[in-house]
């Protein structure tokens, strides 16, 4: 009997998100400078290569990139740009890529990828379909595929947004965001599209003029328009007038900037819902287009959208994101419609991704270190532990289906807070009963409702970066990953000039109502 092939490695990253691109190079970047060699490394995907390699960033589209929030006053303060100061590998990453201010062009994020993983000698396998995981006790040995492979390995990254390799293995993953009491509810998944032949300016032309007819009561064509946007409530329809306008009065116009198109009102949206003949609530029409955030991309007039958002439960959103975040045929049926709204506007190209970009799809139990959204509102991890840092809104873009309703049922405090801006660890994305696994990403020990800042991949870049570091050191020194510190890693940035400056900020009125909020909800609470 022919024994099955088996390759060994000291990393293997599951999935390609970018975090866990960037977290195996990591690894073996700082294998290679404390050994002189680099060491056996693989990355390994459900998905085809050849249509990219990087995840949702990639092959789902996502160009408009979601970068660090970091008050004036705290960039005057500590000499910060615009975004803070990011992580080192990602920073790397973005220069080589040619990001300006947050556009990320797919097809050169993928080329640089490669170059990064090809001079960190990190293979890469595609097409994989796993049988079973060899396991020892807890720990993890080796991937089985159907065809017969085996691959073993030292330290696991599960990078995919459902924790897959974790679910396999055992351990616990938490549906929807069952820690606030709605195991069925899910954050909605976008259907990225580019479009060519619509300059900004023409967008910018067309939504002042929609902007025009929606706020003229004596306009009877728009305001039917409004009628069907509104699903024929007057009440709806009066609040997506009031939209349209600031609190000072001034009419929401978008604000075209150096790479990017920020799009603050709903004038376009309500154009093609009235076009679509279908009201603007997610839950109720499966789909909404809502105020994009737009990128420019390189080429002539080429915009990439980030906008087109289609309701999922938290079970579709796990079988979604097995099946390859590939979109439906609802999903494809709606982008028809896109497209022939689109042309009607002016475009000569309309062009879905490939993939869904799926934002969440349910967190591990059984983290090392669980972190709610109060830890973040407190401002993270103190000056001594923290790996870096990073602001971002509790951001569930469409919303959680029942969030507001089981909020009033508890009791708890409305659920829109201010922004966090949080000194970040790694160890709620380790595993306390799996040694050698560290889950990175959305799918990460996120409790109550942290997840919706957490899932950005500037973020969990940063996580990764130590979570490379521990891994590169868990096997140089006979440890297990999940007994790392991070005052360990830390010290290990800051020999190596890769450490942050460090800006968390703890607020501590916020923090009461949100930690208040979390333990109402079923949250353990954060105790500052």
């Amino acid at each position: 009997m022919t024994q099955p092939l088996a390759r060994s490695y000291d990393f293997i990253c599951f999935g390609d998100e970018v975090p866990g691109i960037l977290a195996i190079v990591t690894a073996a970047r700082e294998y290679r400078r404390r050994t002189n060699s680099f060491p056996r490394s693989l990355v390994m995907f459900k998905a085809n290569s050849q249509d990219g390699v990087g995840g949702h960033l990639v092959r789902g589209r996502l160009a408009y990139l979601d970068r660090s929030s970091v008050p004036l006053n705290i960039r005057q303060r500590y000499q910060l740009g615009d975004f803070g100061d990011p992580p080192t590998i990602y920073q790397e990453f973005l220069t080589r890529v040619g990001v300006g201010k947050v556009s990320l062009d797919p097809d050169r994020a993928n080329t640089v990828l490669r170059q990064m993983l090809s001079e960190a000698g990190v293979d890469i396998l595609s097409r994989i379909d796993v049988d079973s995981l060899i396991l020892d006790g807890r720990r993890i040995q080796g991937i089985r595929l159907k065809r017969g492979e085996i691959y073993l390995g030292k330290q696991f990254i599960d990078c995919t947004v459902n924790a897959e390799l974790a679910q396999m293995a055992g351990v616990e993953k938490l549906p929807g965001f069952a820690r606030l009491g709605l195991p069925d509810s899910e954050l909605s998944v976008t259907l990225i599209f580019e479009t060519q032949g619509l300059s900004s300016q023409t967008l910018r032309s067309l939504e002042d003029a929609y902007l025009k007819r929606f706020t003229n009561p004596n306009d009877a064509e728009a305001q039917s328009w409004l009628d069907v946007a509104s699903g024929q409530n007057p009440d709806f329809k009066q609040q997506l007038v009031r939209d349209l306008y600031y609190p000072d009065g001034r009419l929401k116009r978008m604000d075209i900037g150096s790479d990017y198109i920020d799009i603050y009102g709903e004038a376009l949206p309500i154009a093609y819902h009235a076009f679509r003949g279908t009201p603007m609530d997610l839950a109720a029409s499966g789909s909404i287009l809502d105020n994009a955030n737009v990128a420019i991309l390189p080429g002539s007039h080429r915009l990439s959208w980030n906008g087109l958002l289609f309701f999922v439960t938290a079970a579709e959103a796990e079988a979604l994101a097995r099946n390859g975040a590939k979109p439906t045929a609802r999903m494809l049926e709606e982008m028809s419609f896109i497209d022939r709204w689109y042309r009607s506007l002016g475009a000569t190209s309309v062009k879905a991704a490939s993939e869904l970009y799926i934002r969440h799809a349910g967190n591990i139990g059984g983290a090392l270190e669980p972190l709610p959204g109060a830890q973040m509102m407190a401002g993270g991890l103190s000056v001594h532990e923290g790996l870096g840092s990073f602001g971002y809104a509790f951001d569930a873009r469409g919303g959680i289906d029942g969030l507001q309703d089981r909020a009033i049922t508890v009791g708890a405090p409305d659920p829109n807070f201010k922004k966090p801006l949080f000194n970040i660890g790694m160890r709620h994305a380790l595993l306390r009963d799996f040694p050698n696994l560290a889950v990175l990403g959305p799918a990460s020990g996120f409790d109550g409702n942290s997840s919706t800042a957490g899932r950005i991949v500037e973020y969990n870049v940063g996580v990764g970066q130590a979570i490379g570091i521990a891994a590169c050191l868990a096997v140089l020194t006979n440890r297990e990953m999940n007994r790392f510190s991070n005052t360990e890693i830390r010290n290990v940035l800051a020999a190596t000039g890769r450490l942050p400056k460090l800006y968390g900020v703890y607020d501590p009125e916020e923090t009461a109502r949100v930690a208040l909020f979390e333990k109402l909800m079923g949250v353990p609470i954060y105790t500052v």
